[in-house]
């Protein structure tokens, strides 16, 4: 989707804000690097100690953590809160210890109460870990920590 309007920079910075303050992101170290209207990139260390699964790899949980810490924050860049309906995941390999993962999310449709968009994790080298379609509801109501 072409974005022709400029995303408010106040809202960006409440937005950057929010994840810097909110405890489940900093509990995974989840960092938000980059965002615009629709867009938003999140990253991540791998690290085994806390995000293993039974086999020694990487929990699906923590793929998927940072992939709707990256829906959520595009959700939000319109101003208004939006909630996830549907977060279809298929992962495609796991990623090795200590890589650095970057999700991003970008809006492919949106209307006045439903928004769709695909995310993409990767690891620091390009190959694909996870991907997800994804769907959200937009209840038009203003952002609670923006204004």
């Amino acid at each position: 989707m072409i974005q022709t309007k400029i995303m408010d920079d106040n809202l960006k910075k409440a937005i950057f804000n929010a994840v810097t303050n909110e405890p489940f992101a900093q509990r995974l170290g989840m960092k938000l690097v980059d965002l615009a209207l629709g867009y938003s990139k999140v990253e991540m260390t791998y690290q085994p100690e806390t995000m293993d699964n039974i086999y020694q790899r990487a929990h699906g949980g923590a793929i998927y953590s940072l992939i709707d810490e990256a829906f959520e924050t595009s959700c939000q860049t319109h101003g208004t809160v939006a909630v996830a309906l549907n977060v279809n995941v298929s992962y495609t390999s796991s990623p090795e210890p200590g890589t650095k993962l970057t999700a991003e999310a970008k809006e492919i449709t949106r209307s006045k109460k439903i928004a769709h968009y695909d995310i993409s994790v990767t690891d620091d080298k390009g190959n694909l870990i996870a991907s997800a379609k994804t769907i959200a509801y937009r209840t038009g109501k203003p952002i609670p920590f923006y204004g």
